[in-house]
């Protein structure tokens, strides 16, 4: 057995009995909320942070053998207001699917420039390796679940390169360095 709660004008809450084996909740016009007869955590939209930002002004100067945060300046959306300052601090807790990109913008001949991502300051991931080979722009990519614990937790990425020049630059494009997350099931 299942129950049907509903928000009327006027007689307040109601409560009646249905055969679905779902609970319900509704407005006096409709159907809120359905609550599958699953066991676990049941997740509503306005509780699932979600993020996307780019990087919309070239960043110069990075360091060949030196990890160096990258600058993400622009969000396409952030849900619930948890990216700034390009680091992602989640405010529920649970684990959250991540991607990571960045290409530089061109490099010499054996050149190659990788993607970190970074937890509370430590590398936990490392994108794919491209070598740039005359003009070519090395990229590098990469994805990760990772757990945080909604109150301290904080993601990064950065870039690390080696040979050819001894500093880069990023390209600044949607869809050549970029940072991307969200939740994909509470804790």
């Amino acid at each position: 057995m299942a129950s049907i709660i509903t928000a009327t004008t006027t007689s307040g809450l109601t409560h009646s009995a249905d055969n679905s084996g779902v609970l319900q909740l509704a407005s006096g016009t409709g159907n809120l909320v359905t609550i599958p007869s699953v066991t676990g955590t049941v997740m509503v939209s306005g509780n699932m942070p979600a993020f996307s930002a780019y990087q919309s002004v070239q960043q110069s100067g990075i360091s060949a053998w030196t990890p160096t945060k990258i600058t993400f300046t622009t969000e396409d959306f952030d849900t619930n207001n948890n990216f700034a300052s390009s680091r992602f601090t989640p405010t529920v807790a649970g684990y959250y699917q991540i991607n990571y990109q960045l290409q530089v913008q061109s490099a010499n001949t054996n050149a190659y420039m990788l993607a970190l991502l970074y937890k509370n300051g430590t590398q936990i991931s490392q994108g794919s390796l491209s070598v740039g080979v005359g003009s070519a722009h090395p990229n590098s990519s990469g994805s990760k679940v990772v757990y945080m614990n909604g109150s301290s937790d904080y993601l990064e990425v950065y870039a690390y390169g080696t040979g050819g020049s001894s500093t880069y630059s990023l390209e600044a494009a949607v869809a050549a360095t970029n940072f991307s997350g969200c939740l994909l099931r509470a804790a």
